[in-house]
């Protein structure tokens, strides 16, 4: 018995080292193919690649492709898309909405009126602002067409809440825009723990579509209601951003001329006073450069057409060009390239008053006037005025 369990244990023993033998044979024999199948695909990886790198090396030879022009495409297309949004969208989005209630896709209308209806405070009360959209990539594209550059002066301590008097407002406050309702310019960086609001006509934000898309870049509108709200009640390190010369400055913008409406601008000074809110200047050079207008005269029937029109719809409706998208040499909606550099100026301490007077409030107004004007005379030799430019207070 001993013996044959021997045997067995014997053949038994040769069996298993014959198959580990062959088993080690055969995964030595698939590391040998695998080795040599990398190294065949990693040749013709390292060929390709450099076939194609050669080729992308050879692109900017071709005539009809340039890196610059379509990057320049690029930034035109990006300012496009926002100067066709701000003037269309509205109107455009309003029109399908209503449109949309009389076919069969009327119940998608009807969830956005809905909608509209449960979130129509929203604007009032800061809006509902989207750090993704801030940051999206389209404005830097947007920026680099001017380009538009955000030059800080003096930090802003986040236990203030501030009023940003923006000047001037030009045609379309397309500085305004980049530098506080996108995060292009940096002004997160810059300002660190300071939330800007950029505020602009509330009628914008009774529009469908056009108000989401404002909000989504912590734009709010500018009425007393939305600015009390953002001042007293969002805590502090908020800088509510005014254009203090609003659309009756739009009419007098032209190349060349230094001119913003001031002297009679006097409600953001008493609402930063019943607030206790810093005021801080701000001034765009070069803002008044990206478009061309015709300037009709005063007393005209055109001008006055102009006036009643902007008192009724609270929008001046300037007749203005700058170049055509495709080329230079056409007329069009996009703006000029021209640089344009926005200077933050020194916070004006401000006290509390809930009742300020009309002395408290011409005491402020006039600091502001003076503070403003001292902005543009340290900084218009470094952006190309000239030494003999004066800022125009009307």
């Amino acid at each position: 018995m001993k013996t044959i369990i021997a045997a067995y244990s014997g053949v038994l023993k040769g069996y298993w080292q014959g198959a580990t033998k062959g088993v080690q044979e055969m995964t030595l024999q698939m590391q040998k193919e695998e080795a040599c199948f990398l190294s065949s695909l990693k040749v013709r990886q390292t060929s390709t690649g450099a076939s194609i790198l050669s080729a992308l090396q050879e692109l900017p030879s071709i005539p009809w492709f340039s890196k610059s022009k379509f990057e320049k495409q690029l930034q035109a297309l990006a300012v496009l898309q926002w100067i066709l949004s701000f003037l269309f969208m509205g109107i455009i989005s309003t029109t399908v909405v209503l449109f949309l209630f009389f076919t069969d896709f009327w119940p998608i209308s009807a969830a956005y009126f809905a909608w509209y209806v449960f979130d129509w405070n929203t604007p009032q009360e800061g809006g509902r602002r989207s750090e993704w959209v801030r940051n999206c990539v389209v404005w830097r594209y947007f920026r680099d067409h001017f380009p538009i550059q955000l030059i800080k002066t003096h930090d802003l301590p986040t236990c203030r809440n501030y009023i940003f008097g923006y000047h001037p407002h030009g045609i379309m406050c397309l500085s305004a825009f980049c530098n506080f309702g996108t995060e292009a310019t940096g002004f997160s960086k810059k300002f660190p723990g300071i939330r800007s609001h950029l505020a602009t006509l509330a009628g914008n934000f009774k529009l469908p579509l056009l108000r989401e898309y404002l909000m989504s870049g912590g734009i709010c509108p500018v009425n007393r209601d939305t600015l009390d709200y953002i001042l007293s009640k969002s805590g502090t390190g908020n800088a509510v951003v005014i254009v203090v010369g609003g659309a009756a400055e739009s009419l007098n913008c032209t190349s060349g001329k230094n001119c913003v409406i001031l002297k009679e601008r006097k409600g953001f000074v008493k609402l930063a006073l019943q607030h206790g809110a810093d005021l801080v200047p701000v001034y765009s050079f070069g803002e008044n450069d990206v478009y061309k207008q015709v300037i009709f005269e005063e007393g005209s029937s055109w001008r006055s057409l102009q006036k009643k029109m902007q008192k009724v719809f609270g929008v001046a409706p300037c007749l203005f060009f700058g170049n055509g998208v495709l080329s230079e040499d056409t007329w069009g909606l996009l703006p000029f390239a021209r640089p344009i550099n926005t200077v933050i100026g020194e916070p004006i301490t401000i006290p509390k008053l809930e009742n300020p007077s009309p002395d408290d409030v011409d005491f402020y107004h006039q600091l502001y006037m003076r503070s403003l004007s001292t902005l543009f005379d340290q900084y218009k030799l470094k952006f190309g005025l000239a030494e003999t430019d004066v800022l125009e207070l009307n």
